[in-house]
């Protein structure tokens, strides 16, 4: 198995850390590569879109050439887990600042999204979340966090604050508001590695 991290800006590093650590907590065979331009993306068996600065990483993905790859991939059914900015990346459509800013979009998830769902950096927090394919709560951690606040049909809810949807997926596709390379719990990196077939 090989996985991809985009390591164009953000938490790059830590979802390295998590991935290699969850894989060899599965006993499985597996290396976890580095994404800084195209070419790479069709080698991997899975993706993760990591938090940053949305507007920048969308700007770098076109620019690198990485854009096109991952929607193939996501056609593909290659599986490809957004975290925070990665959330509003893989996302159809988006509200407010997504327009103000005209905010490039993958578009390749029936999700439409609020950028700066739970406000600014200060308002940062940490919660325990109730997650449908979990059996006890999940710590996650939400800084500067966008939200799903509209769902097609086939996308599957996993959790929820209000009225806001903050992890869900969609076949071979999971975005998450949070970020859960940031905790010791990998139950999120290790739903995400049960994709890949």
């Amino acid at each position: 198995m090989r996985v991809g991290v985009v390591a164009l800006q953000g938490d790059v590093s830590e979802h390295v850390d998590a991935l290699k650590k969850a894989i060899s907590e599965r006993g499985e065979k597996g290396e976890v590569v580095t994404i800084k331009h195209s070419g790479i993306t069709p080698t991997c068996d899975a993706l993760i879109l990591p938090g940053g600065e949305s507007t920048t990483l969308g700007h770098l993905l076109v620019y690198e050439g990485i854009a096109d790859e991952i929607k193939k991939a996501a056609s593909d059914g290659v599986p490809i887990m957004g975290t925070c900015a990665g959330l509003i990346l893989m996302a159809k459509s988006g509200e407010g600042q997504v327009q103000k800013t005209r905010q490039y979009l993958l578009s390749i998830m029936d999700t439409t999204v609020n950028r700066n769902a739970f406000g600014r950096q200060r308002e940062s927090f940490e919660t325990k979340l109730d997650v449908s394919v979990f059996d006890s709560p999940y710590i996650a951690i939400f800084i500067r966090a966008p939200a799903i606040v509209k769902c097609g049909e086939s996308v599957k809810t996993l959790a929820k604050i209000d009225d806001y949807v903050v992890a869900a997926e969609q076949g071979n596709l999971m975005a998450l508001a949070f970020h859960p390379e940031l905790t010791d719990d990998l139950r999120f990196h290790h739903h995400f590695l049960d994709k890949i077939s």
